[in-house]
């Protein structure tokens, strides 16, 4: 098996990992809440955890939400100048822009790794006695992995704008 074919594997394994966890958790969330809800209204109960449950779900969708967009390239855009560029132009911009959003990930996973790293030092807790640092872990790893993948958008693009790379190919 070659290493391109072997990178292509694991992307589309990736990318399915991905896209079965956004479902998992979405069909997870809309179930919990549905139930809270139900119990609230119905039953004058409810989970006691059901709400921190729910805010700590909501964490997790946004940063594999995020990280699907980054993937495929589908984050909001503003084009509104680039369009008038020429290619190799608007090419050079969007290498700006992806170096920059690397950046910006690169340090927001330092930040949320200091973050998690305080929450595991100091034992905090949710969900009635968990570790916090468990659930948190999802900001490093997702702003890690959207810097990672902002970088390799850069260096295609790059190889593009040097001429060793057909434009064509996925961007």
């Amino acid at each position: 098996m070659s290493k391109n074919s072997l990178m292509k594997n694991l992307g589309i394994w990736g990318q399915r990992i991905e896209n079965g966890l956004l479902v998992l958790l979405l069909t997870a969330m809309i179930l919990l809440a549905s139930t809270q809800i139900f119990l609230r209204n119905f039953l004058d109960s409810g989970f006691t955890i059901g709400d921190e449950l729910l805010r700590i779900m909501v964490l997790w969708l946004a940063i594999l939400g995020a990280l699907a967009a980054s993937r495929d390239q589908r984050h909001i855009a503003i084009d509104a100048l680039t369009r008038h560029f020429s290619p190799r132009v608007t090419m050079a911009v969007a290498l700006f822009v992806c170096v920059f959003v690397a950046a910006v990930c690169g340090f927001i996973f330092r930040a949320s790794f200091l973050l998690v790293k305080d929450a595991y030092t100091y034992k905090d807790t949710v969900l009635g006695g968990q570790p916090a640092w468990i659930y948190q872990a999802i900001l490093p790893i997702g702003f890690g992995l959207m810097s990672w993948r902002y970088l390799m958008h850069a260096a295609r693009r790059l190889q593009i704008l040097l001429g060793k790379a057909d434009s064509d190919d996925s961007v």
